[in-house]
């Protein structure tokens, strides 16, 4: 499908109402060979998922590119394990969904996590103690030359909310498969969190159960798109050396934490925006979500501008009361 001078707010969750030159969308890897093969990816492209991780600045003078490749498609299994190859366009908690239903452990943590397969690999989504990077184990690839090239996990040099893909020279590089390897026996991840505390509101421990409870977690935090705009997670988590750290936690011994290796230490965005006194408040048609302050949201009719703006407020206060420079989780265009 092609469409010329195409409006994006639907491929968004921001709900910022910019538009593309230029919408691509193909259905198979075949496809996206042929719109290649004939040129019609043009200077400047940008491949996107649903649009959950963006935030658009301005109207798009180029090709937006997007995939609906999908399947999900076992290829090896054993006794413990099984191993599927899944479609780049799939909804990502559409396949989470199918996961718990076959019985298969390892997905359930990152449940309603808004985007499409393709772009978890990408993003190395992550909830709950648990990243997209701990279950994928290779990422089948096209290039601007037609070429398929496939990337073992190892060679995805993921870290947290980063990997391969993300960088400049691989824009060219688009995601058309992930394959996931998946636990046949039962095995949690459930020390993160107030996991178990939702966890009481079920009879057993099931995989079914941990599935309801994230989805309880987070909706009780987070915005729906569909009604607020919003990327969910503006703000990426600041990793700091133990010594400041230290030095933080006595100034504020409240200060919530998770361990990261021996020298390192995770600090929660949101508690330090939240001591801040950002949650609940707004600058114009922007605002910081007032049950989760790690979310920014669009009122009504914000601007990508207005966006930013409070981003930068958020920052500057954070950077004064603690020393640390928080960065956005979501990609800005």
């Amino acid at each position: 499908m092609k469409l010329e001078h195409c409006s994006l707010l639907s491929h968004n969750t921001f709900g910022i109402d910019v538009a593309a030159r230029c919408f691509l969308e193909y259905n198979s890897a075949e496809e996206l060979g042929r719109l290649i093969a004939d040129r019609q990816i043009t200077e400047p492209y940008l491949h996107i998922g649903s649009g959950s991780n963006l935030l658009f600045t301005k109207d798009y003078d180029g090709v937006i590119l997007h995939s609906r490749i999908g399947g999900i498609e076992v290829i090896d299994e054993t006794d413990e394990s099984v191993w599927v190859r899944v479609g780049a366009g799939v909804v990502w908690d559409d396949f989470v969904a199918y996961c718990v239903a076959q019985g298969w452990y390892g997905a359930e943590n990152l449940s309603i996590i808004p985007g499409e397969v393709g772009a978890s690999a990408v993003q190395n989504i992550g909830a709950y103690g648990v990243e997209v990077k701990d279950l994928i184990t290779v990422v089948e690839t096209m290039n601007m030359r037609g070429e398929i090239v496939s990337y073992p996990v190892e060679a995805c040099a993921y870290a947290y909310r980063d990997s391969l893909f993300k960088r400049s020279d691989m824009k060219d590089v688009f995601v058309i498969y992930v394959c996931f390897r998946l636990s046949k026996i039962e095995r949690y991840t459930l020390n993160y969190g107030t996991i178990l505390q939702e966890l009481e509101n079920h009879p057993n421990v099931t995989l079914e159960a941990v599935r309801q409870s994230i989805i309880a977690i987070r909706d009780s935090k987070l915005p729906d798109p569909h009604v607020v705009g919003n990327a969910g997670s503006f703000f990426m988590n600041p990793v700091v050396s133990r010594a400041q750290f230290e030095s933080l936690h006595r100034q504020y011994p409240r200060m919530p934490f998770y361990e990261v290796g021996e020298n390192k230490v995770k600090i929660p965005a949101g508690w330090m925006i939240d001591q801040c006194g950002w949650k609940g408040k707004a600058l114009g048609a922007a605002a910081v979500h007032d049950k989760q302050a790690l979310v920014l949201v669009n009122l009504g009719g914000a601007t990508g501008a207005d966006v930013i703006a409070l981003s930068n407020a958020v920052r500057a206060s954070v950077c004064e009361k603690f020393g640390i420079d928080i960065h956005p989780e979501v990609n800005i265009v």
